[in-house]
C-alpha cells in the first residue's frame, strides 16, 4: 500500500508543467465552456418556465419530477430543481468525474435561479395550445441540453444517469437513452395529472427534444460512407479526391463466385456531397456497385477535428 502511494505521488511530480501559453488557452477554454452552459442552461431554464410546466406537461427528468410535485404540494420548481440534484451531482462527482461536475454544478445554478427568478418576468405560454407548449419546450430542452452536452457537462438530474449509461454503452445516443429513462415521469405525469393526454403531451416534448438535441451533438457532423466496387476505380477516385478533394482508401477484395482480385473504393464525404460522387459514379460505371451507409460522426481531415 505504501509503494502505492509513493508511486502516484512519483507520477504526480513526473507530470509536466503546463506554459503559459497551455494555461492561457485553458482558461479562456474554460471561459467559452462557462458561457455556453449558461447560454443552454437558460434555454434549458426558458423551454420549462415558459412551456411545460404552465401547461401541465411533465417532459422527464428532474424538471419532470419538479413539475409533478409542484402541481401536488406548490413549491417552487426551481428549488425543487436545486434540491434533487444534490444527491445525484454527488454520485456524478464520484463516478464522472471533477471536471465535468463543476460545469454541471454550475448549470444546475444558474437553471434553478433562471426558472424562480431570472425568467420570472417574462410571460409564460398558457392556456393556449398545449400541442404548440409542447412543440416549443421540446425545442428549448433539446437547445439547452445540446449546448450544455457540447462543452462536456450536464444539466444534472437524469442527465447525470444518461452520461452514466452513455459512458458505459456509447453506441446508444443521449436521445435514445434520454427517452428510455423518461419513460416512468412520464406514465407517473398521467397519474398525478388524471389525463392520458398529460403523457402524449410529455412524449411529444421529450420527442422533439431529443431529436434537437442529437442534431447539435451529431448533425453537424454526420456524413455517409461508400463503398464503391468498380472496374473503373481510378477514375471515379480521381474524381474523387480532386473534384470533392476527399481522400479515398483502396481495399483488396476477392469475388466469391468470380473469384477475381478486385479494388473497393472506401470513402466518407459529407452529406451535401453524397449526390454528386453518386451521379458521377453512374455516369463513369452504370453497372458500378455502390454500398451506401450514414455515419453519425466523421472525424479526421475535411471533417471535424479528432480531439
Amino acid at each position: 500500500m505504501e509503494t502505492t502511494k509513493s508511486e502516484k505521488k512519483r507520477e504526480k511530480k513526473s507530470k509536466p508543467k503546463m506554459t503559459a501559453e497551455e494555461r492561457k488557452k485553458s482558461i479562456i477554454h474554460w471561459i467559452i465552456d462557462i458561457g455556453c452552459i449558461f447560454f443552454g442552461s437558460t434555454m434549458y431554464s426558458a423551454g420549462l418556465h415558459c412551456f411545460s410546466a404552465p401547461n401541465s406537461i411533465a417532459a422527464g427528468g428532474v424538471a419532470g419530477i419538479s413539475t409533478l410535485i409542484n402541481a401536488v404540494a406548490d413549491i417552487n420548481i426551481g428549488i425543487l430543481y436545486g434540491i434533487i440534484n444534490v444527491p445525484l451531482i454527488i454520485i456524478g462527482f464520484i463516478f464522472l468525474g471533477k471536471k465535468m461536475m463543476i460545469k454541471t454544478f454550475f448549470s444546475v445554478l444558474v437553471t434553478t435561479f433562471m426558472t424562480d427568478y431570472g425568467l420570472a418576468s417574462i410571460p409564460a405560454y398558457q392556456n393556449g395550445d398545449r400541442l404548440l407548449a409542447a412543440i416549443f419546450a421540446g425545442i428549448f430542452f433539446g437547445i439547452g441540453l445540446g449546448i450544455v452536452y457540447l462543452r462536456e457537462g450536464t444539466t444534472g438530474g437524469t442527465d447525470i444517469l444518461n452520461k452514466l449509461i452513455n459512458k458505459k454503452y456509447p453506441h446508444f445516443s443521449l436521445g435514445v437513452i434520454m427517452l428510455g429513462t423518461d419513460a416512468v415521469i412520464i406514465c407517473t405525469s398521467m397519474l398525478v395529472y388524471g389525463t392520458i393526454e398529460a403523457g402524449l403531451y410529455a412524449i411529444i416534448a421529450i420527442f422533439i427534444c431529443s431529436k434537437v438535441m442529437d442534431m447539435i451533438l451529431y448533425g453537424s457532423f454526420e456524413g455517409k460512407m461508400l463503398l464503391i466496387f468498380s472496374d473503373k476505380y481510378h477514375e471515379i477516385s480521381e474524381f474523387v479526391m480532386k473534384t470533392l478533394d476527399r481522400g479515398v482508401t483502396w481495399l483488396n477484395a476477392t469475388g466469391a463466385y468470380s473469384e477475381k482480385n478486385k479494388q473497393v473504393i472506401c470513402c466518407a464525404v459529407h452529406k451535401s456531397e453524397y449526390s454528386k460522387i453518386k451521379r458521377k459514379v453512374k455516369e463513369i460505371d452504370p453497372h458500378a456497385f455502390i454500398i451506401i451507409t450514414n455515419a453519425g460522426e466523421v472525424l479526421g481531415e475535411g471533417f471535424q477535428a479528432n480531439q
